[in-house]
This record gives structure tokens, sequence and C-alpha cells, in this order.
């Protein structure tokens, strides 16, 4: 049976009981994990240095390739590939003036990473506008064109192979493409390899006094220098068993090494990982208390391999003073890495005041070289049901989140901002900015949590729940257009389950949504055929609400492609349902829509007929302000009609009503119409007499 971790409120990663205290603040459950640190690959930097500057194959008499220069950082993981190309980064980027970007191309699982989403990722890094629902080709050409005339380094990590590389390299030989892969990228003209072995003795033994400290390195050298090239000097088994002896200060070099060797060989896991690092995280793990064991392997479930206290709170059935006392220890052993949030401050300070990420937990990131270890210990441990509770414990977390978050865009007082004030304390936000904080530093996790959710099929009330909390909480504190392209994605997931369940509801609410974000990028066919689906569905639960929706957005859709007959029969469908229903606010609102179709088509006795019949329905409504809109529409038909006398009697009873309506836009736009009728009656003095009163009103009253 899998072991159960008990929710003391102290760490359970030290050997032994928890320590007392050690989940308050200015008490560490351990020693502080290292600072980034780098040791070692001189050679290789100089190497790859060197190659930037060399000449490509397609370099003539001097001149520029046309395509950027691809540095290839090849190695196994845990090798130390992803590290060196960081630091050759940060080398690099004062060379680079347009900045320094970075994309991972697996997920935390192991999976490629879709190349659309990939060039979206480096769209938004670079600030550019990403079309929401865009295709693989127009996403990796608007990337090509962002980059043509600038100085960007890019670094693609952890690519599975050449086909996810090469549509995301650029056509400006003035970038440069540092790629980490495993093997060759084999396909793409004139890459500069660099495969990496492990790291020399001297680099190796530096990286465990980093860790146990000076004295036991000094008075053992040989053991020292034995044990880099026991964990074959691969710089992710080093820190491990640096970590183990900075967590056994008792413990000699000798005893780690015989530690070492007394593992039995015949129960080496199949997973693509060297031997030597497979030791090196069996030590570390055996020499965890099984309640933090238990954590530590359930870690391998964190969304997007990213975790915080509440995530590893969820996960064990612990409290999040345990669970994070715990990531410390964890990150001081290595088997965590500390990740520095995006726009984090130092001395916690901003320019408005206290830095909002300061307040959050802090976040930590599964090793991808240990990501298959403890996957394959969490099978082996953990019965499915126990992984499902698991899972199912962490998706409950993070919606109550998500509904904290959201609450904190509403105002004070707001109904939901009383709904969340009887969540736990550690559920809620202090502000608006750390609500906006927590969700931007949280958001690829977030994410992740839901297409994970949809994946596993069998926690569908759950995923329907993280889905339309994520969704509320991008809209509360985000514009519309910049959370368009993640709302694309969740609405997608939203119209999967909704079709596996037979859901028409959800299936229509997510076909509408779709539609418009697909209608908002000028995709206006594939629109249509998300429309025509929502209707289908809507029509076949008899919900009202939904059908009317999809018969307007059939008609605007029409109506943007120009097809006035089209979209003139889809708002008349519209129409009939309101008036049959009897809402008539919004029957007045879809006469104007004909009004304005027939106009556009020049069908000015149609055009007139429905804008009359939208001041009646204006007038029952008792909308005195859509009844002055309304009589300015029809002025403007009756303009084009030939009639401009006519029209001008049909405005100033409009601006009659926008007066009293105290409706100053309103008025001053009317103001301007009557200036235009008067010109083209031919009397230049009352044009000019209303067209200074409506620039004044302008004036007044700003947009």
């Amino acid at each position: 049976m899998a072991e159960q971790a008990v929710d003391t409120g102290r760490s359970v990663t030290a050997s032994g009981a928890g320590r007392r205290g050690a989940g308050r603040t200015g008490a560490p459950a351990a020693t502080a994990p290292p600072a980034p640190f780098f040791a070692g690959r001189g050679r290789e930097l100089a190497a790859l240095r060197s190659d930037i500057q060399r000449a490509g194959l397609d370099t003539l008499s001097g001149r520029k390739g046309a395509r950027s220069r691809v540095l290839l950082i090849a190695g196994r993981p845990g090798s130390g590939r992803s590290t060196l190309a960081a630091e050759l980064a940060r080398h690099l980027a004062g060379d680079y003036p347009d900045g320094v970007l970075r994309s991972s191309l697996s997920t935390a699982d192991g999976q490629p990473v879709p190349t659309a989403s990939a060039a979206r990722d480096l769209l938004t890094q670079l600030g550019e506008r990403v079309p929401a629902g865009a295709e693989e080709d127009e996403l990796t050409e608007a990337l090509r064109g962002a980059l043509a005339d600038r100085r960007a380094l890019l670094l693609l990590d952890d690519a599975a192979g050449a086909e996810q590389v090469d549509p995301l390299l650029p056509d400006a030989p003035d970038c440069l493409v540092l790629a980490v892969s495993e093997g060759p990228l084999t396909g793409i003209t004139d890459v500069r390899p660099c495969t990496l072995g492990g790291l020399d003795t001297a680099a190796g033994v530096e990286i465990l006094t980093r860790y146990a400290g000076s004295i036991r390195i000094t008075v053992d050298p040989r053991t020292a220098e034995q044990l880099v090239q026991d964990c074959g000097g691969q710089p992710a088994a080093l820190v491990l068993v640096g970590g183990w002896l900075a967590t056994h200060p008792k413990s000699s070099l000798s005893d780690l090494r015989r530690a070492l060797f007394l593992l039995p060989a015949d129960e080496e896991e199949a997973v693509p990982v060297s031997r030597s690092l497979t030791r090196a995280f069996r030590l570390a793990y055996e020499a965890l208390p099984a309640p933090a064991a238990r954590i530590l392997r359930l870690l391998s479930l964190a969304p997007a391999g990213l975790v915080d206290a509440h995530t590893a709170s969820a996960l064990a059935g612990c409290s999040v003073e345990a669970a994070e006392s715990t990531l410390r220890d964890f990150a001081a052993m290595g088997l965590l890495r500390p990740v520095a949030p995006a726009g984090a401050l130092p001395a916690g300070e901003s320019a408005d005041g206290p830095d909002p990420l300061a307040a959050l937990p802090p976040q930590y990131r599964v090793p991808g070289c240990l990501a298959p270890l403890l996957r394959a210990r969490l099978q082996a441990h953990e019965r499915p049901a126990e992984i499902q509770l698991s899972r199912a414990r962490m998706l409950e977390r993070t919606v109550r989140q998500l509904m904290s978050c959201r609450a904190m865009g509403e105002p004070a007082g707001s109904p939901a901002r009383e709904r969340t004030s009887g969540l736990p304390r550690s559920l809620r936000f202090g502000s608006v900015p750390e609500a906006a904080a927590w969700l931007r530093t949280r958001r690829p996790a977030l994410l992740d949590s839901a297409r994970i959710a949809v994946a596993d099929g069998e926690l569908d009330t759950l995923d329907r729940r993280l889905m339309a909390g994520l969704v509320r909480a991008l809209l509360a504190h985000e514009a519309p257009e910049a959370a368009a392209p993640d709302l694309y994605g969740l609405h997608g997931l939203v119209l999967e389950v909704a079709e596996r369940r037979g859901l028409a509801r959800e299936k229509a609410a997510a076909l509408l949504n779709l539609g418009d974000l697909d209608a908002q990028a000028g995709r206006s066919r594939k629109a249509l055929g998300r429309y025509r689906g929502a209707l289908e569905s809507a029509r076949a639960v008899k919900d009202a609400v939904a059908t009317g929706r999809a018969l307007e957005s059939l008609g605007a859709t029409y109506a943007e492609l120009g097809d006035w007959q089209r979209a003139a029969d889809w708002y008349g469908r519209a129409l009939e349902l309101r008036l049959s229903r009897g809402h008539t606010a919004e029957a007045a609102r879809l006469h104007g829509r004909l009004g304005a179709v027939h106009t556009q088509a020049g069908r000015w006795a149609e055009a007139l007929r429905e804008w009359r019949a939208a001041h009646g329905a204006y007038r029952r409504a008792g909308d005195p302000v859509g009844l002055a809109r309304a009589m300015g529409e029809t002025a403007r038909v009756q303009e084009y009609a030939g009639r401009p006398e006519q029209a001008l009697r049909t405005c100033f009873e409009a601006l009659e009503l926008a007066r009293k309506a105290a409706d100053g836009r309103l008025e001053a736009a009317l103001q301007l119409r009557i200036a235009d009728t008067f010109e083209r009656l031919g009397d230049p003095a009352a044009a000019r007499l209303h067209r200074g009163l409506g620039e004044g009103l302008l004036a007044d009253h700003p947009a």
C-alpha cells in the first residue's frame, strides 16, 4: 500500500522526524538552495563563440547567408546542456539588442510542443500581436517577419528533432539560434554542433564543494575526484550526490561512494537517462523518509513541471506550510530547481509600492532529466486510484484559487468578493496586483492543468469548472485581445469535453465563443461553420439564448462578408425569435441591424421600414437614447434616398431627444450631421453654426 503523507505542519524531508519550526518564516527547513551556479565547460563556451564568427557554408564572397546561424548543444538529459545554453545566452545577450527569446520544445512529460505553440510563445515575447486560433504556417510566417529586421538570440531548448527547429528559424542573418537537443538536427544545413560529455574533474569537484562545503573535499581530495568519475562527470548526478552530502553532514566522501556501490544494479530503471544519474537519484530518493518520498514522486503530476506549495499540498494532502518547507528541502538537495518569476524586482519593491510577487509562494521546476525517474517511481508505488485522487485534489485547489483570483478583479463588496471571503486565508489574495501576478506567473501551469485534465477524461466535472474559472480569471485581469489566444485554446478544450460527453448546451457555447474569436481574427468562413454548429446544438436542446446568439452571429458574419441578402435573412430569423419571446429591447436592436443591412444594400424603402420599426420598439422599451440614435440613422437613409429636407427635420427631432437624454456625444454627432445636410442644401452659414456647436460638444464630452 502507498505511504500516506502525515500532515504535521513540519518539514518531512529531514532524516528522521520533521524539525520543529521548519515551516516558520526565517527558519528554513534545510540549507538554502545554492544560487544559480555554473562550473567548467570553458572549452565548450569558447568553441561555441568561435563558431558564431566562422564563415558558413552558404556564405559567398563575404556576403551574409539568408538565414540565421544555428548552434547546436547536443547531449543526454542530465549532461548540463540546458545550463550551458543559458550560460552562453547570458554571455551573448549584450550582442543582441532585441533580446534573448526562450522556448522549450518539449512538455514536462517529454512530448514535443506543437510548432504553432512555440511560435506563438516567441511572438508574445517579442510583444507582437498573436491572432487567436492562427494556424502553424501563419504563426511561423509572422515570427519570421517579426525577426526580419531584428538582432535577437533564440534559445530553443529540448528539441526533439530538426522538424521542430526548422520552421522557427528566422530569415535574418543578424539573428542567432541556439538549439538544445539530444541528437543531431539532420536536415538543417550548416549547423554547428557541440556535443557534451562529462565535466572535467576540477569542475565536478567544484560542484561537490558548492553543496557539501570545502572541509570534506579538502581532507579527501582523491575520493572527491573518484566520485566525479563515478558520476561520469554528469552535472545532474553530481548535484544530487552533493545534495546528499549536504543533508548528511556527518558522512564522509567514502561513505557516499560506498552507498552508491551498495545500490543493487539489477534494479536500474529503464528510463532515457544515464546510469550514473539513475544511481545518484536512487541514492537521494532512498535517503528520504517515506512521506517525503511520496511527495517527491507525486510532483511528477505537476502541470508543466512547475510546482509551488499549494500544488504540493494538494497532491500530497498535507498543509501548505509543510509543503513549502519540504519543497525548500528538495531544492537544497538538488531535486528541484527554483524558478525566478518573470518581472521579479530586487529588494521586494516596485515603483508603485511593494512587489506583488513577494507575497506569492516560491515556484520550483521539476528538472526534465528527473521527470522520467519520478514517473517510474509513481507508477511503481502509487495505485491508479491514489493518483487520480491526488490529481483531483490538485484541480480542486486550482479551481478555488482561480475563483479567488477572478474575484479580485471585481469591485470591493461585489458578490464574487463576498463568496471568496469564506475561503481559507492561504487561498485568498491580498490585492489586485498580487492576484494578477499569480495569474501571470502560474499561467503555463494553469493552461497545462486544463490540457491534462481533458486528456485524462475521468475528471470532466472538475475540468469544466477549471476551464470556466480560468476563462473568467483571464478576462478579469487582462484585455480581451491579450487573452484571446489562450481563450481560443480553452474553448477548444471545452468543445472536446462537450462532444465527448454529449453536452449540447456546452457544445453550443464553446462553438459560439470559438466563432466569435475566429470572426475577430478575420476568419469569417470558419466562423460561419462554428455558428451553424452552435445553432444546431442549441436548437436540439431548445436553448433560446444560444439560438438567438447564433442567429445574430450568422447575420453579422454575412454582413462582414458583404452578403447583404443572407445577412438580412439571418437577422430576420433572430428578430422573429426575440418578438416571440417579448424581448422588446433586443427586437429594437435587431430592427436597427436589419435597417443597417438594407442601407448597405441600397434598399432605401426596406431600410426606412426597419428603422421606423426600431423607433416604435425603443419607445415601448423606454429607451430615449436608442430612439434618438434610430432617428438619426433614419435621417441618414432619407438623405441617401434623395430627401434632404425630410432628413433635416428628422435630425432635429433626434437632436431634441438626445438633449432630453443628456447624451452629449450623440448630440454632437447629430449637430455635425445637420451641418453636412445644410451644406448639401446650399446654406453654408447654417452649416458653420451647427458644425461649431457639434465640435464644441465633442470638446466638452471626450470619448
